[in-house]
């Protein structure tokens, strides 16, 4: 017997438009039909919110791989157009330097920017681990 009938055996209507509550004798309900109705509807909201967080989690996933597969594709793009820079580069200064010259300079100019990078990272990993291992203390 679903909640539905439960309650619609449990109310009664004495006057137009009020209900009151009765059991299927006429008599009030006992506190056993009361808490078996409130036990049922509890069932039934748990059941519900379970199954929709079920589906919120089954939409996050599909949209977190979703997501995840775009940025790959943004990432490899975004390689294929700075090795098209690095070599425009190369072709760019062929004439001025000569192709061993622009490829030495390209080369030495982009480890100098790697090692940049390199070296505020170390910097950073520093700061980070002193903060750390102060306590997060310091700021």
């Amino acid at each position: 017997m679903n909640t539905e009938a439960l309650a619609v055996q449990h109310f009664e209507e004495l006057e137009p438009g009020v209900l009151t509550a009765v059991g299927s004798e006429g008599e009030q309900p006992s506190l056993a039909d009361d808490l078996r109705l409130l036990a049922d509807e509890a069932k039934e909201l748990a059941q519900a919110e379970f199954s929709f967080q079920k589906s919120r989690a089954a939409y996050v996933g599909t949209e977190s791989r979703n997501i995840a597969l775009l940025l790959i594709v943004a990432v490899v793009l975004v390689f294929f157009a700075l090795v098209a820079l690095v070599v425009g580069t190369v072709i760019a200064l062929g004439p001025l330097l000569g192709p061993w010259g622009a490829m030495a300079a390209v080369t030495i100019a982009l480890l100098a920017i790697a090692g940049f990078c390199a070296f505020r990272a170390k910097g950073r990993t520093a700061r980070m681990m002193a903060i750390l291992s102060d306590g997060g203390t310091s700021a």
